[in-house]
């Protein structure tokens, strides 16, 4: 602290004055101008537009700058309003003390975010980064207005196990912020190997997930066991505090545990990755629902985004526990049947010789092996036929190759006379009274009950 730096007295006094009210319209003049400044640099900032912003170091700087402009005008404002007290020989403690806690906040807002930056903007600092950047400014402030060591000694006393070990208020808070600054610090070099080895296309892309999550959570764990011993914090003191905490979250955080250690089990036996093709519950895949492409392995969930775009997030543990159909799992190519019913009255040669050629000229349907065709089975109102080709692309869709053959089938059948059955039933309306006739069989005249 410099000798400019007043006491909490000593402040409220100049401020009482009339120097200090001078002083402090003067600082709300400055806050005023400096948002009306900060909203000119956001609304400049939509003006530039996204081409402008879409280069990575050109947009970054722009967006600094824009940060930058209201805490760069308050500190040249109240620069100009200290000169001008010196000047007329008036108190201006209260305005350099105002300047400094400028500074600090506009460090704090740009520390905070380069940290988002580095973090991605799906990080829980880029959510909280208002929050965040607060609170640091209020710690940062509390030190330059001398109050610091008056909050240290209050917290301190407050004991929370009360005994032989002391374990205050003030332990707790300085270990979270410690154990916080370790994890951050893990999560931006975890961030860094995450990038770097996502980049590396030699590699399968499920070994990158694995690589990249292992890192992840190994460093984020290291980085926990690290801030608990640079804290200082005594472990033995927290013995049955820890113990309870475990225990009643062992049965809140039971299913995130399992899909955390299913995703790993994804990851390390490469059933499942990236690009591959599932349907992930009893469906074959023959509609466009619980059917799709897998987009990302993560640490709870997988992505899978059907053929209507909509990506669904399945827990890892339902592909652990639940029966997955994996339709490129070791070949991409998978077999397709149509069944389709014929007339007694039709010739079933001909209708089988019409099915290979429905489904000889697709492009998509495989020469090696070929289309073929069978009579399956004879039923009540028909003859059941059966179409059965292979595709190599089931990513690209099943069901337009099914409609694609299917046209072709009914346009062959029409030309050459082929009729679909439709299943009939009689129905017979009876007279009230009326006494059905039953032929007599030799069996009922053997009958000696009669």
């Amino acid at each position: 602290m410099n000798d400019n730096t007043m006491t909490s007295p000593k402040l409220l006094v100049e401020l009482l004055s009339g120097d200090g009210l001078n002083e402090a319209i003067a600082i709300l003049l400055v806050i005023a101008i400096a948002i009306v400044a900060g909203r000119l640099a956001k609304a400049a900032l939509v003006r530039i537009g996204q081409d402008v912003m879409g280069k990575p170091w050109t947009g970054r700087l722009i967006e600094t700058a824009a940060i930058l402009t209201p805490y760069l005008v308050a500190i040249v404002l109240i620069g100009v309003a200290e000169n001008a007290a010196r000047q007329f020989g008036m108190a201006y403690n209260v305005l350099e003390l105002t300047s400094q806690l400028v500074v600090a906040l506009g460090v704090v807002r740009i520390a905070v975010y380069c940290l988002r930056l580095l973090l991605g903007d799906t990080s829980l600092v880029a959510r909280w980064e208002t929050r965040i950047t607060l609170v640091l400014w209020l710690g940062l402030g509390f030190e330059l207005l001398g109050w610091f060591n008056w909050l240290e000694n209050t917290l301190d006393a407050i004991d929370l196990l009360p005994g032989k070990s002391v374990f205050s208020l003030w332990t707790l808070l300085k270990g979270l912020i410690v154990i916080t600054a370790f994890v951050v610090i893990t999560s931006v070099i975890a961030r860094a190997i995450e990038r770097r080895v996502m980049s590396i296309e030699t590699l399968a892309p499920s070994t990158r997930v694995g690589i990249s999550k292992s890192a992840y959570f190994l460093l984020i764990s290291l980085g926990i066991l690290l801030g608990i011993n640079a804290a200082g914090v005594d472990l033995t003191a927290l013995t049955v505090l820890t113990g309870a905490i475990v225990f009643g979250l062992g049965f809140g955080i039971r299913d995130i545990t399992s899909n955390f250690v299913s995703g790993f089990v994804l990851l390390m036996d490469k059933s499942i990755k990236p690009g591959d093709v599932i349907s992930f519950t009893q469906h074959t895949g023959t509609t466009s629902e619980n059917f799709g492409w897998v987009q990302e392995l993560r640490g709870r969930y997988v992505v899978v985004r059907d053929r209507d775009g909509v990506e669904s997030l399945v827990p890892n543990q339902n592909l652990i526990t639940n029966s997955v159909i994996n339709w490129s799992y070791s070949d991409q190519r998978v077999r397709l049947r149509l069944p389709v019913m014929i007339s007694y009255d039709d010739d079933p040669e001909l209708a089988l010789e019409i099915l290979i050629k429905a489904t000889s000229d697709h492009p998509r349907i495989l020469r090696d092996p070929g289309p073929v065709s069978r009579l399956m089975s004879f039923e009540n109102y028909g003859m059941k036929l059966e179409a059965r080709f292979w595709i190599r692309d089931p990513m690209n869709g099943v069901n337009n190759v099914r409609s694609d053959v299917n046209r072709k089938i009914w346009q062959l059948f029409k030309e050459h006379g082929i009729k679909i059955p439709v299943a009939q039933q009689e129905v017979r309306v009876l007279e009230p009274g009326a006494i059905i006739a039953r032929p007599a069989s030799h069996s009922d005249d053997a009958d000696p009950r009669g």
